[in-house]
């Protein structure tokens, strides 16, 4: 049983394990699944600050600090326990592209050659860590949810708002990739 969470699984069994968290949600507590609501939540809880954004009944939300807490705990149990040292199946071409970009370290999650800690004081560190997070921050509060929230929730149960969100995602995605990525790759 270990061994087979120790492989990769292919996108057709987790794609519909993921799904399935939505009617479960629904089912068992009618709770929207969604992540980016939880920094809110912290932020309320630990900040008695006078800002009316905060200013709401953050306990109602707890199970949410839960479900977040549960994800960190299981991704350090997968990383620590679980992990079967197989590389990360990164499309030829990609890596071919990336190659000619001078990205060659391709062991982890993340190229180390872009997200590591000696990056962050690099110019090219600092755009991809420090400003990207920010903007994936802005983006996620500017469209009222996260992409997990707005395409594995909102698509699910026929919310018009969330197909733009998850289309203006996807759009944003590709401009990035084939557009800004090989410019901010080459500093």
């Amino acid at each position: 049983m270990l061994d087979i969470l120790k492989q990769p699984w292919p996108w057709y069994v987790a794609g519909p394990l993921i799904g399935l968290v939505v009617p479960a949600f629904l089912l068992v507590g009618n709770k929207a699944f969604g992540i980016s609501s939880s920094l809110r939540h912290i932020c309320a809880a630990c900040l008695p600050a006078n800002i009316s954004f905060f200013k709401y009944d953050w306990k109602k939300e707890s199970w949410n600090l839960f479900f977040v807490a549960g994800i960190v705990l299981g991704g350090f149990i997968a990383t620590q326990y679980l992990s079967g040292n197989h590389p990360v199946k990164i499309n030829s071409y990609t890596t071919t592209l990336l190659k000619q970009q001078g990205i060659t370290d391709f062991s982890g999650l993340l190229p180390h050659d872009i997200f590591s800690f000696s990056q962050l004081l690099s110019l090219r560190g600092f755009i991809f860590i420090v400003i990207g997070g920010f903007m994936v921050g802005f983006g996620t509060r500017y469209a009222g949810g996260c992409t997990s929230g707005h395409a594995i929730m909102g698509i699910s149960t026929l919310q018009w708002p969330s197909v733009v969100a998850t289309c203006c995602f996807m759009a944003g995605g590709f401009v990035m990739t084939w557009f800004i990525l090989p410019y901010l790759i080459s500093l």
